[in-house]
């Protein structure tokens, strides 16, 4: 590290950002970039601590100190070699991950983190933009076929990997466009949908085949699936979305979130809509259920629609801006956070309870019955109960509602019913932890489908390790990294 000061000498800055009256006025990506010198300043800023606790708190194991060295010192291949050795997709992390990893940042004990996130993206923008991303399959093959269930970033993670080892792999994906939830759950202002063609484009040159349109257990057979190829890797995603069942469920107006996302997205990229109604929820008044980033993403969609007003609601209570004791350092903190989305407006309740969905004499939906609660916490401050405010029952007016409250696990019907693969308590694939391997010897699975509902740099992660279990299984040994080895290419 030659500048072991630099963590005193530079705060910590983040790129401007158009303003929200501009920005939601499009569907674009509206976060600048850094000039050079704020860049190596900021990369400057890493304490190149003795134990980076950056590393475990990237679920990537992303080699953090060492990368911000080289941009530092303006090394841009070695930056971006050092960030693709265990990242497939920095610009995808770079642009959507909470990142875990800043708040392990030693340096977030006592002042602001470094800006891992903006330096992940720059570093592989940087890349992008001086050819240093190319095709890395080798041209001598192994002979072995996989198919991949799912182009999600699990799925294009496993896919990547076992194409660079040198296997046959086509990716199996139900919509008509590779990505997953990449492309129609995350909205273009967060990730412009360029941005994901670019890399599709990648996987194609390093003779990835896409099968889209094709769904596994309808067009095709799991028993044709697990004949016609050596292995198969499920990603198909945690896709059955939690509801919630109150008087006045069955009113029109009450959608899922991923429903709204996915039309507004296709909508934006002017592709096909098949669905019985249009959400655009121009001049009404919109409530969203969940306080999560796919409820954040709904109110910056129904922004750019010009909803009237946009409420959002949480059960939990507000959290505090400290880290509180059942989060230490270098845990993720549950803090209060607001995204860039409540920047544009956004009214937040905070420990509010919904009771029924209400009607007028039209039939339509008007309102909401709500309630206020308390919660009961234990000596660290974790919830565990709530109660509700006597007296406090009230009606929010409102003509649409999006319920953003999770996902409950995989479809079961089709693929999985076909295969005969086992499940968990919870609903998920039952895989075993280190070797990712169902039930059904030849199959494995990754991701969401396999460990509930979770990040994306988690998706990629167990993509990675899933395909190094994979090759393993065809081969008998890999030479693919994984994140719990030491060394950079162990």
């Amino acid at each position: 590290m030659a500048n072991p000061t630099g963590f005193k000498e530079f705060s910590r800055e983040l790129p401007s950002k158009a303003a929200p009256q501009e920005r939601v006025a499009h569907n674009r990506e509206f976060v600048g970039t850094y000039a050079e010198d704020q860049l190596t300043q900021q990369a400057g800023r890493c304490m190149d601590c003795g134990i980076p606790f950056c590393h475990s708190g990237c679920p990537l194991g992303n080699i953090i100190p060492e990368f911000n060295d080289a941009v530092r010192e303006e090394k841009w291949e070695n930056a971006y070699q050092i960030l693709s050795a265990t990242n497939n997709f920095p610009e995808f992390t770079g642009r959507i991950c909470p990142a875990p990893c800043e708040a392990a940042c030693v340096l977030s004990i006592h002042s602001s983190p470094v800006a891992i996130e903006e330096i992940e993206k720059h570093i592989i923008e940087i890349a992008f933009a001086k050819g240093y991303v190319q095709p890395t399959a080798p041209v001598l093959k192994s002979g072995k076929t996989v198919a991949v269930v799912g182009s999600g970033p699990a799925g294009l993670a496993a896919a990547a990997q076992l194409a660079r080892a040198g296997h046959t792999v086509t990716v199996f994906e139900r919509d008509d466009r590779p990505g997953g939830l990449l492309r129609y759950g995350i909205p273009d202002f967060k990730l412009d949908k360029w941005v994901i063609d670019r890399r599709i484009k990648l996987l194609e040159d390093d003779g990835i085949s896409f099968r889209c349109n094709t769904e596994i257990g309808r067009d095709v057979s799991g028993t044709e699936l697990t004949r016609s190829f050596d292995a198969v890797m499920l990603a198909g995603g945690a896709s059955v979305p939690r509801d919630l069942y109150l008087p006045g469920r069955e009113l029109p107006g009450i959608h899922f979130a991923m429903d709204y996302l996915t039309q507004h997205n296709r909508r934006v990229s002017e592709l096909d809509i098949e669905a019985e109604e249009e959400l655009i929820f121009t001049d009404m008044d919109v409530v969203v259920i969940g306080s999560g980033d796919t409820g954040s993403d709904c109110v910056g969609t129904a922004n750019r629609q010009r909803a009237r007003s946009v409420t959002q609601f949480a059960l939990m209570h507000q959290p505090g801006s400290e880290r509180p004791a059942h989060t230490p350092w270098p845990q993720e903190p549950h803090i209060f956070r607001s995204s860039t989305s409540h920047e544009e407006g956004c009214q937040r309740y905070w420990g509010i309870n919904t009771k029924a969905f209400l009607a007028d004499e039209a039939g339509q939906l008007r309102a909401l019955r709500v309630s206020d609660v308390t919660w009961e916490t234990d000596v660290l401050g974790r919830r565990i109960r709530f109660e509700e405010v006597p007296d406090s029952d009230r009606e929010i007016p409102c003509q649409r509602v999006l319920l953003a409250l999770g996902f409950t696990g995989p479809r079961v019907t089709g693929l999985l019913t076909e295969l005969g693969v086992a499940l968990d308590e919870r609903g998920n694939v039952r895989a075993d932890e280190q070797a990712y391997r169902t039930s059904r010897p030849n199959v494995f699975v990754a991701g969401d489908m396999r460990r509930g509902q979770s990040l994306v740099v988690w998706a990629i992660s167990e993509g990675r390790e899933a395909a190094r279990e994979v090759d393993v299984f065809l081969m008998g040994k890999t030479a693919l990294p994984s994140k719990n080895a030491v060394g950079m290419f162990a």
